[in-house]
């Protein structure tokens, strides 16, 4: 599989002192090489980029439009790499700490990066060669780089392949957020030019992908088509370490709270509260008035023990002094959870919008039984300090639009009780 071409760190490197300075000559003086060689990285890279980066006046070398919207991404691919630069200098206790703004070679280098992220992705040297069409030796070379660079152990090496130190872990994070916010320089330029171009990565959490974003992408992609959008529906801790890490631009779905500490914020959409479905037909279906002791002998579908949705059903249960119901069966896969309920008299608690084209249809119904305080808020996840592609920040726009026109039709189905 062929890896995508990315910019160079170095001739960005380059580039940036050339704009904080004014000069190609004062960059290079900073950057201990010649004027022709700073000169040379920044044409190189305004060729890659198709596109002037400066505006040369007598008064000194000016970025232009370009220019400054690369600028603004510099800066957090920088940040990332000079704070991980300080981390490693900081493990090793006989080297001087960088000054601010340092940035050593090592890290320089933007295939060493990626062949870095690959390995820590394969595990097994062979299989991260093959990937970037070059020699095992060749990959073993460039993470000598990286290790005597920073002076981390980054890896576990063993007879069935290598493994991640914890420290390696670390340094993965720092890389990976750059690497994120590098590919998105080609997509800021484009969009600068109004052309909202490239992927977005949501995670997509069982709250949020019924309706709300398959509305957002469908209006996202007559009004964009050259977006590609890719769904993630794993668990929620690994999506908010994809978010972190840079691999998901944003999480949609039921929101959990976040400390300061977490480096994420939320935004939320709406509100919604928990239903006890059935299938149409279900003995409970046609009894008004049930309470929640005329249920605690059937058949539950329940998520986990410890999700939010399970706690707030058995907290229900225990305010009323009854036992919380033990499942038949424990899922969060909303294919199982139908089939079950339209095979079988099991009955589950979730939010009407999850399983909206159900009820909506007549298939399945709301028992008549009150569920109090299981409101739960929806909406994004996002890093507090992340600054989201154009194509993210498309998709965003699209899911709040979506969120106007759901809220009313789950307001209706949820009218829609049995009974």
């Amino acid at each position: 599989m062929s890896q995508p071409e990315l910019l160079n760190l170095a001739h960005l490197r380059a580039f940036r002192l050339v704009a904080d300075t004014g000069s190609a000559t004062r960059a290079a003086s900073a950057l201990y090489r010649a004027q022709s060689a700073v000169t040379r990285s920044v044409q190189e890279l305004e060729t890659a980029l198709g596109a002037p980066l400066f505006e040369r006046k007598p008064s000194g070398m000016l970025p232009t439009a370009v220019g400054r919207v690369v600028l603004e991404r510099c800066a957090r691919i920088f940040g990332e790499l000079e704070e991980l630069a300080q981390w490693c200098a900081a493990r090793q206790a006989r080297r001087r700490a960088l000054s601010e703004g340092t940035l050593p070679a090592y890290l320089l280098n933007t295939r060493r990066l990626q062949l870095f992220v690959a390995l820590a992705r394969h595990r097994h040297m062979p299989s991260t060669a093959n990937a970037f069409g070059i020699s095992q030796p060749a990959v073993s070379s460039a993470m000598r780089v990286l290790e005597s660079g920073s002076g981390v152990t980054l890896f576990h090496r063993g007879p069935r392949g290598v493994l991640l130190t914890a420290e390696g872990e670390t340094f993965l994070l720092h890389v990976r957020r750059a690497l994120n916010e590098l590919r998105h320089v080609p997509d800021d330029i484009a969009a600068l030019h109004g052309n909202i171009q490239g992927a977005v990565t949501v995670g997509a959490l069982p709250l949020g992908r019924t309706l709300i974003l398959p509305a957002a992408i469908a209006r996202l992609s007559a009004q964009h088509p050259g977006v590609r959008v890719v769904t993630d529906e794993s668990a929620y801790e690994l999506l908010v370490a994809g978010l972190r890490a840079g691999d998901v631009d944003f999480v949609l779905g039921a929101l959990r709270e976040n400390d300061a500490a977490s480096g994420l914020g939320n935004e939320r959409l709406m509100s919604e509260d928990m239903v006890v479905l059935a299938r149409h037909d279900h003995p409970l279906a046609k009894k008004h008035g049930l309470s929640l002791n005329d249920l605690r002998d059937a058949q539950w579908i329940l998520s986990r023990t410890h999700s939010p949705s399970r706690g707030l059903l058995e907290a229900q249960f225990r305010r009323v002094k009854l036992k919380p119901p033990l499942p038949t069966v424990e899922t969060a896969d909303l294919a199982v959870i139908r089939g079950l309920l339209l095979g079988t008299d099991m009955i589950t608690a979730l939010s009407a919008q999850q399983l909206h084209y159900e009820i909506e249809s007549g298939q399945l119904v709301i028992l008549d039984v009150p569920l109090q305080h299981t409101r739960r808020d929806i909406g994004l996840t996002l890093r507090a300090q992340g600054s989201p592609s154009p194509a993210a920040r498309a998709l965003i726009d699209a899911i709040r639009l979506a969120v106007m026109d759901v809220a009313p039709a789950t307001r209706v189905v949820e009218g829609r009780r049995a009974g």
